[in-house]
């Protein structure tokens, strides 16, 4: 749903239209510069207007069908429609525009005058009068087929029903022209004249529209002229000189007399409009029929003595003359037997006269354009009401609704007529809009320096805009600020600076000062209050050269005060220089979405942002401000710097939350930062032809953010999303698509949030409301995580809470991160829990977030990881462990619930997932007494990672270099190889041990090499041919060269076996042999044959190169690492090299600290392991390497690292030795930055728990804190707990297998035999 403001109507007699045509009520208005193509094809109620240079074609009060601009076309006059064809003509000073229905454009007619109008006659025949009468026939060919010199321009011209007479007058004119048409023909078409007179200028003239065919030549003209009198003119003699006789007079004065004396009430304006006896019939008849349906519906419902009497009115077929005056007073007359000769006094009666018609649109007209036209219309449709549109000449068109029952009711009414809807605006393309702190008020202004000012809400709803005022300033507008919701404006100009009172219509300039600054003016940005209550405002700008003016604006409590001479309303503050060394490429105010601004006296990164910086080389800056008013000066803070990386931005823009968006510099590449955390929360590259142009950010009440991002023609809305680190998607999602070039072809110029969260668009001289209901079936939402229960049409801000809220307890992500955590046993009460309230579920039953569990109970301190429960205390709570039913069963059966009904809370996807969460921790429970903690952690997580695997390639996850972690610093790995080995069936392949991350976290060589052994194996038989060469590298890498030969022995419908068998048979440790490996190495890679040319390297003695093969030319990090500790070991010089020149530089330029953890542990150097998981990576390498966009994405910090963390620290003598070069405030932010996380994921419980439970290392004694650099400080000094239990590895040697073992020294490694031949087959059970 929408709410639209076409544009500001033009202020003359043809600027509005409105006609009947097969079926549909067509209003036809003009505002600047719009013309019609619709495709009418369905019964509707159709309006045009004239707005500018515009068309506006509507169907209804709030429905825009189409908006026409016209390019190189003057300010649009007249407009017109044809009640046969539906044609549409408009003008402006310079030409004619004609319009069929299905958008072709009919032709082009040309007319070098000035105050030109427009009628349309039979047979499509187009007048058109300016300073002659031109006649033109449009059916086929335009032609004009007549015409005619005037002695003055006329302003009104019209063709009656038939087209047999043209009443025709000019500006001022107190005659009335009738042209009678003496023949009809395109050769022959001829007029003559006559005249109307009347005693003063001509005002209005309307034509009786016939009610039957035989009334079309019953000619009747009503005229009012300044006299307040309305003329009714008819044929009484038609042949007579004259066409049209004088019938009757009604003098307006005289039937309107207010009853009070007043001089207030004693205005002269008169307000007329005419109901034809059409219209009038109709209108009563539905409504008889109405109340017929409900009397009997209820038959003690009271009679309607009003509708009976117009229910009698209606039998002769009287039009009705309605008049009005500006005060509520309103009489109506019957006209009967108009045109007969011997008119009656009866002929003429009066049906109501009322008071108390309180009409808004007359008591605010404006005086200087006090005109107002009066169009009724209504259709044959079942509770179809009486429709007045009132034009205006202010610029405003009211929608007005009501029965005719109550409009004529004589007794006292409490409404009588409804205003449905105002159509107004500019008349001008929008340039900018720009909202008050709450969103409640807004000012738009045009390229002319016209300015609107409107509030949200009209009629109850905040849907509506009202126009508060108006502003044309002489000078160009920079900037604009609102203070106190719009009841002032501030506009800052190129070198001064001016203050408006927007309480009244046109706003008043209060005041005005010059200034002078060095460099242009950025922005205008309101500086914190020191206090609530005080009426001073402060408003600063600042330059492109960092310098700034504060000036201190006085508001009055009262209008009164306003124009007091004694109080200055502007004056300038202090002037400040912003202390910044970098360039400032733009600055602009925060979005503040609806926070108020307040600060303390103190200044800090606590205080609320006021503005938003960026620098050419994409350095993004949140600014903050505190006045020191008895100095009179500002100071300026600095509270997050983030590096982007992208130069020469083109567009920013940040929310009071600390969001912010940057766009590159070809305007279609979007990221969206955290200034908190400076990390990169979302990155989106959109087509060619969509180019940002707009960015503006809302809040919902519970601080979730949206933005809109807006383009040429469209805007899209995106919301945060759940942070997820298992099933790795967006942090950002679109949820809403507004297209507008259906309804203008104009651009978007500018767009923002209102207070309620309803998006205002302006387009063109239009602007357009969207409310915040969105449907969650919606094609762009339907794959979000959006809670069943929840399916339909639900407010915005709901969803971006489902989206990004609280999860509940019982959600796979808050249980994911619950065993991550040591939270083992929490996680089985809670599906235990989960299914006892399941157990008797119902739809329609609500289902408690924490499943009646205790908060408490899941962040409780010492709750760690527990492989069963404590002593005395049981996994189900209360219930007695003997007695409660086996976990395997109560997740058996918990499953089976979940597959038969809706769990409120979850998609259909998360209830998916959840399932499979159940099963998983099931499966880990059945080991959770012959595994430690890591192992368990990996199990959980590669058995779901299984689970998702077999539900289609969609939901594959992959094992990532975390679960490797957990598994890695794992003491029960010989379990973990099993159980890995038989989820394959015991034929591991090595894409099978690359899934499942093996040869990374294996820490045992020998059993590295056994199992590396068994790939092999398994990958020379995993076919029926049983082809050596898939198995070559393996066999090599053993340095098990024979097995291989015997291998290609038995090859023999191999047509590469002669030459390998022979050339495998050599002494590859002589150069010879060695050389011609290498040639063959190269040859291989000259097919591209990359995995049998590192075997060959291999064979040459060159693991270097292998090595480089596998991860350049097969990119596999995991075969080069494996390769290479089978080949030589953990202490080799190659894989040292790999892990130093290939994988920490890696990790450094992505940002992943699990990898980066890994390696630094596998190279010995467990300090530097355990600083990378805090720390940037790239700053704990000798020659860091630049981290890319990746490095500098959320995804680089999982929460699961501060459980890490907290593992190592105190591992070892190394790591505690890490952690002690770890300053107190880093490990703050880290705690801090990862409770944020938790927030962010929606698990608040682990937030809270991270930070409630968390333990910092002890300081050093202060004797020794100078020494503390020099390491001669025990770091073990600084645990809280006993510190024997830390293992002392610093002057131990430093082979990662040795100390992942925490021996002092490291085994000897063991010597490899070949085999003998005569073994092989044995190997391989033949």
């Amino acid at each position: 749903m929408r709410t639209i403001l076409p544009g500001k109507p033009q202020a003359g007699l043809q600027a509005v239209c409105t006609a009947e045509w097969e079926g549909l009520r067509l209003v036809v208005c003009a505002s600047a510069n719009d013309f019609f193509h619709a495709l009418l094809t369905c019964l509707a109620l159709l309006q045009v207007y004239i707005s500018g240079d515009g068309l506006m074609i509507l169907s209804g009060p709030d429905n825009l069908v189409q908006t026409i601009y016209q390019e190189d076309c003057d300010t649009l006059i007249a407009v017109a429609i044809d009640e046969v064809s539906g044609k549409i003509a408009v003008a402006s000073s310079r030409e004619i525009h004609v319009y069929r229905p299905y958008g072709k454009e009919d032709g082009l007619l040309k007319q070098e005058a000035e105050g030109k109008t427009l009628s349309w006659g039979t047979d499509e025949e187009l007048l058109i009068g300016s300073s002659s009468l031109r006649l033109f026939q449009t059916a086929t060919e335009e032609t004009e087929i007549w015409c005619r010199a005037l002695s003055k321009p006329v302003k009104i011209t019209k063709f009656s029903y038939d087209a047999n007479l043209i009443a025709s007058t000019g500006r001022y004119d107190r005659l009335i022209k009738l042209w009678r048409r003496q023949s009809f023909g395109a050769d022959d078409t001829r007029f003559d004249f006559t005249y109307l007179p009347h005693p003063t200028a001509v005002t209005a003239i309307h034509w009786r529209r016939p009610h039957t065919r035989a009334q079309a030549s019953d000619h009747v003209l009503y005229s009012i002229c300044g006299d307040q009198k309305l003329r009714i003119w008819a044929a009484m003699d038609p042949h007579g000189v004259q066409g049209l006789q004088l019938w009757a007079e009604l003098d307006m004065q005289a039937s309107v007399q207010p009853r009070q004396l007043s001089p207030n009430l004693q205005d002269q304006d008169r307000f007329a409009f005419i109901i034809d006896s059409q219209d009038f019939i109709r209108t009563t008849n539905t409504a008889v029929k109405r109340v017929l349906s409900m009397r009997t519906a209820s038959p003690q419902r009271p009679e309607q003595h009003a509708l009976e009497h117009l229910a009698e009115v209606a039998k002769t077929s009287p039009e009705i003359c309605v008049v009005l005056d500006r005060h509520g007073h309103m009489s109506a007359w019957g006209l009967e037997n108009v045109g007969c000769k011997a008119r009656k006094p009866t002929d003429i009666f009066n049906i109501a006269h009322v008071e108390n018609f309180d009409l808004s649109f007359l008591n605010s007209a404006n005086l200087s354009n006090n005109n107002s036209q009066l169009l009724p219309f209504c259709w044959d449709q079942p509770d179809a009401p009486f429709i007045l549109l009132a034009h205006h000449f202010d610029g405003r068109i009211e929608w007005l609704e009501c029965r005719l029952e109550d409009l004529f009711a004589p007794s006292p009414q409490q409404k009588r007529i409804y205003r449905k809807f105002l159509w107004t605006g500019h008349d001008g393309p929008v340039k900018k809009i720009v909202r008050s702190t709450s969103g409640k008020s807004i000012v738009s202004r045009t390229n002319d320096n016209e300015a609107l000012i409107w509030t949200q809400g009209y009629g109850g709803s905040d849907m509506g805009l009202t126009r508060r005022s108006t502003l044309n300033c002489s000078e160009h507008i920079h900037r604009s600020w609102l203070l106190q919701e719009g009841d002032f404006v501030v506009n800052l100009h190129h070198t001064s600076i001016s203050l408006w009172d927007t309480r009244c219509s046109p706003a008043a300039e209060v005041d005005a000062i010059s200034f002078q600054i060095e460099g242009h003016p950025m922005c205008l940005l309101q500086l914190p209050k020191t206090r609530l209550d005080t009426k001073i405002f402060h408003i600063a700008t600042v330059s492109t050269k960092k310098q700034g003016i504060v000036w201190a604006i006085s508001l009055p409590e009262s209008p009164a005060s306003l124009g007091s001479p004694a109080v200055s309303s502007l004056e300038q503050f202090c002037t400040f220089e912003l202390d910044n060394k970098d360039s400032i490429a733009f600055m602009l105010p925060i979005d503040s979405a609806g926070s108020a601004v307040w600060t303390s006296s103190s200044l800090d990164t606590f205080a609320k942002d006021i503005a938003i910086s960026y620098s050419a080389d994409g350095r993004l800056r949140t600014w903050t401000a505190a006045l020191e008013l008895d100095k009179s000066t500002v100071r300026w803070l600095a509270t997050s710097t983030v590096e982007t990386g992208i130069d020469s931005p083109s567009l920013s823009s940040a929310s009071s939350i600390r969001k912010a968006a940057l766009v590159d510099n070809s305007k279609t590449g979007l990221t969206i930062w955290d200034m908190r955390s400076g990390q990169l929360e979302h990155s989106i590259q959109y087509g060619g032809l969509d180019l940002i142009r707009d960015l503006d950010w809302s809040s919902t009440p519970d601080d979730q953010a949206l933005l809109a991002v807006g383009f040429p023609h469209k805007v899209v809305i995106l919301a945060q999303m759940r942070y997820n680190y298992f099933v790795v998607g967006p942090a950002w999602a679109p949820i809403r698509e507004i297209y507008i070039k259906d309804s203008t072809p104009h651009p978007i110029g500018d767009s923002t949030w209102l207070g309620s969260g309803n998006l205002l668009i302006g387009a063109g001289n239009q602007l357009f409301v969207y409310d915040k209901i969105v449907d969650s079936s919606d094609a762009m939402i339907s794959d979000l995580a959006v809670p069943v229960h929840k399916q339909g049409r639900m407010n915005l801000f709901d969803l971006v809470t489902f989206l990004n809220g609280p999860l509940p307890v019982f959600h796979p992500q808050f249980l994911s991160q619950c065993i991550l955590a040591g939270k083992l046993a929490q996680v089985q009460r809670i599906i235990y829990s989960l299914y006892h309230a399941l157990k008797f579920f119902t739809d329609g039953d609500a289902l408690d977030s924490f499943v009646s569990m205790s908060p408490e109970g899941l962040i409780e301190e010492g709750r760690v990881f527990n492989t069963a429960a404590k002593d005395g205390e049981s996994r189900y709570g209360s219930m007695d462990e003997e007695m409660a039913p086996d976990f395997g069963e109560v997740s058996a059966s918990l499953n089976e619930i979940l597959t038969k009904i809706s769990v409120p809370q979850l998609s259909s996807q998360e209830q998916m997932h959840l399932a499979d969460m159940v099963g998983c921790v099931s499966t880990v429970d059945k080991h959770r007494r012959s595994m430690d903690d890591n192992a368990m952690r990996y199990l959980l997580f590669f058995r779901q990672h299984m689970v998702r695997k077999a539900q289609g390639p969609r939901h594959r996850t992959g094992i990532t270099y975390r679960e490797m972690v957990w598994a890695y610093h794992s003491g029960s790995q010989d379990i973990l190889v099993d159980l890995a080995s038989r989820q394959f069936n015991g034929r591991m392949l090595w894409e099978d041990a690359k899934e499942c991350g093996l040869f990374m976290w294996m820490t045992d060589l020998n059993a590295l090499r056994l199992q590396f052994e068994t790939v092999a194996r398994n990958e020379y038989t995993k076919t029926d041919e049983k082809n050596p060469i898939h198995c070559s590298l393996y066999y090599l890498a053993l340095r098990k060269k024979s097995v291989l030969l015997g291998l290609w022995r038995m090859a023999a419908w191999n047509r590469e076996q002669a030459s390998t068998q022979r050339l495998l048979s050599n002494n590859f440790q002589e150069a010879r042999w060695k050389t011609a490996a290498l040639k063959n190495a190269y040859a291989l890679l000259g097919k591209r044959r990359f995995e049998y040319a590192a075997a060959f390297f291999l064979l040459a003695g060159n693991l270097q190169d292998a090595v480089n093969v596998c991860l350049h030319q097969m990119r596999d990090l995991q075969l080069a690492v494996a390769v290479a500790r089978v080949y030589e070991g953990d202490d080799g010089l190659v894989l040292r090299m790999l892990l130093e020149d290939k994988v920490l530089p890696q990790a450094a330029s992505e940002g992943n600290r699990w990898l980066a953890t890994w390696a630094f542990w596998m190279l010995g150097k467990r300090d530097l392991a355990l600083r990378s998981l805090i720390s940037p990576v790239h700053t704990l390498l000798d020659s860091p390497a630049s981290p890319n966009m990746q490095a500098r994405s959320y995804l680089a910090n999982d929460p699961a690292l501060v459980v890490l963390y907290r593992q190592l620290r105190g591992k070892t003598l190394q790591t505690l030795k890490g952690a002690s070069r770890i300053s107190p405030r880093e490990e703050w932010d880290f705690v801090m930055q990862n409770a944020r996380l938790y927030d962010r994921m929606g698990c608040d419980l682990l937030a809270l728990d991270l930070v409630r439970n968390w333990e910092f290392l002890l300081p050093p004694p202060k004797e020794l804190a100078a020494s503390r650099n020099a390491g001669l400080v025990d770091p073990r000094t600084m645990l809280r707990r006993r510190s024997s239990l830390v293992v002392d590895d610093v002057s131990s040697p430093k082979s990662p297998t040795g100390m992942k073992a925490g021996m002092g020294k490291a085994p000897p490694q063991k010597v490899f035999e070949e085999p003998e031949p005569s073994s092989l087959l044995d190997n391989f059970g033949f």
